[in-house]
């Protein structure tokens, strides 16, 4: 037996339906698990400046290995895992990136390594490297002709 529902009745019906999410239990656990990922980033870069390194050297050493351990991590499926649990927590920016191009390119390998994993590596990362780049470029122009160093 089919129903017609106003929008307002359909909308009523949904919200009734619809399990309630705890979302303070939710926003604790995305904020534990955000924030242990940041101290494993702190901590490789404690080490690398440890080890002497310069400021710029520890930034770029530390990314590398936050994006080794992001892609590793999703590669052996634990990162996805870890994501239903702690949700929003994995989306640090450089982890969650990581996971962002690896996810796909694991999804399609049975495609090939051309057309599934090279092809589907960026289809999520690949408009935010797009806009990112430009956005760059947009802005050192704008400081070039404005005379800002």
């Amino acid at each position: 037996m089919q129903q017609n529902f106003t929008n307002q009745e359909y909308a009523k019906y949904v919200q009734k339906k619809s399990p309630n999410s705890p979302i303070i239990r939710n926003i604790i656990i995305a904020f534990i698990v955000g924030g242990l990922i940041c101290v494993v980033g702190q901590v490789v870069s404690n080490f690398f400046k440890a080890r002497g390194l310069s400021t710029e050297q520890v930034a770029g050493a530390t990314a590398i290995i936050m994006i080794f351990l992001g892609a590793f991590f999703t590669g052996l499926d634990l990162y996805d895992s870890l994501a239903k649990y702690a949700g929003a927590g994995t989306i640090v920016p450089i982890t969650g990136f990581a996971n962002a191009i690896v996810s796909p390119a694991m999804e399609f390998k049975s495609e090939g390594y051309v057309l599934g994993v090279g092809a589907k590596m960026f289809v999520i990362a690949g408009p935010v490297l797009v806009y990112g780049i430009i956005a760059s470029i947009a802005a050192g122009i704008t400081f070039f002709i404005i005379g800002i160093k």
